[in-house]
């Protein structure tokens, strides 16, 4: 009996103890968010700085890694932006045809008595999809002070990474420690892996989106593709979103619902050939993690710091379960999450 009661105790603290930290998450989101991600771009750069460090002074290789990371999240916001802004200008253009569509539906849907939601029907209108688009680039704007948070986190990680390796070598061939830093390379070396895999398949399926959209005549074919890009880095959800927003401005572009069709199908197919079968086939081996794994990861994680969330929930993932690998209690958890492995 006392054993089954110290078993039953451990259990209830392992839960109040998650339940805890999941509140501390979420409450302090505007301080861990930005951290999480800092960590994690500062595993990706890291082997660029090291190896500036061995030919420049350190300051001085820190300032071109920052330099040249900047340039590289500025360059990427402004093709974002321009996508975006030039969807929402043919938007304003389009916005009686978006209208009568509408109104099309409605008519349809009252024909064969299928009731439209109540607030969607009294609200729904050109103006209110305008007004959900600049609601998204407010949210996209109020982005800065986080990402300079993240800037100044990086920053400083990056200055103590070289400090924090000499501290723990220094506690000499303590197991522990051993572990513990052999851990932390294989955490980095997975995130960096993490992101060559999913920049390689949101290039090819921005460069599907694009291509189809201009062998079908849609419109704004290169913002499409950059959006496809950009919104791959999301797993499930972006991929969603990317095919959605195309296919909803096909309806109002193209009178032949033949023409909608394939333009619609044409999208989830380009969508579920990239995600479904080349990405477990080439993430598998890289990442070693489950599909279920990543739903959870980017639902739970969006849930807890919303789209940054959303962004970094997989690779946080990726880390917890690589702890979980070197920690012989925690080891099945590792193998019960871990991705299958392609044999042929």
């Amino acid at each position: 009996m006392p054993v089954k009661d110290d078993a039953a105790i451990r259990v209830m603290l392992a839960i109040c103890t998650a339940g805890i930290v999941i509140a501390l998450l979420y409450f302090a989101r505007s301080v861990f968010a930005p951290f999480a991600f800092a960590l994690f771009m500062m595993a990706i750069v890291w082997p660029i700085q090291s190896a500036l460090e061995r030919k420049l002074p350190q300051f001085v290789a820190l300032l071109l890694t920052l330099t040249a990371t900047v340039l590289t999240i500025v360059g990427f916001a402004a093709l974002m932006a321009w996508a975006f802004s030039v969807v929402a200008e043919w938007m304003i253009s389009h916005a009686p045809r978006f209208q009568a569509l509408y109104l099309e539906w409605t008519e349809w849907l009252d024909e064969h008595d299928i009731l439209v939601i109540g607030p969607l029907s009294q609200h729904f209108d050109a103006a209110w999809m305008l007004g959900t688009f600049q609601t998204i680039a407010g949210h996209i704007n109020r982005t800065t002070g986080f990402a300079l948070l993240v800037f100044i986190f990086m920053m400083l990680a990056l200055l103590e990474t070289g400090d924090l390796q000499q501290k723990i070598a220094s506690f000499g061939k303590r197991r522990e420690f051993r572990a513990f830093a052999q851990a932390g390379a294989e955490i980095a070396a997975k995130f960096r892996r993490y992101m060559l895999v999913r920049t390689a398949l949101s290039a090819l399926t921005g460069v599907a989106v694009w291509g189809f959209a201009l062998l079908t005549g849609l419109e704004l074919a290169a913002a499409w593709g950059l959006i496809a890009f950009a919104l791959n880095y999301i797993p499930f959800i972006g991929s969603f979103a990317a095919t959605i927003l195309p296919g909803v401005f096909a309806m109002a572009q193209f009178d032949s619902w033949q023409t909608i069709a394939i333009v619609v199908c044409g999208l989830i197919v380009i969508q579920f050939v990239i995600g479904n079968y080349l990405e477990p086939r080439i993430a598998g081996a890289a990442l070693s993690i489950s599909p279920l794994a990543v739903i959870f990861a980017v639902f739970f994680w969006s849930f807890l710091w919303g789209i940054p969330g959303a962004l970094i929930g997989v690779p946080i993932t990726i880390a917890l379960l690589t702890l979980c690998e070197h920690s012989e209690s925690m080891r099945w958890l590792a193998t019960l999450l871990s991705g299958t492995h392609d044999k042929a």
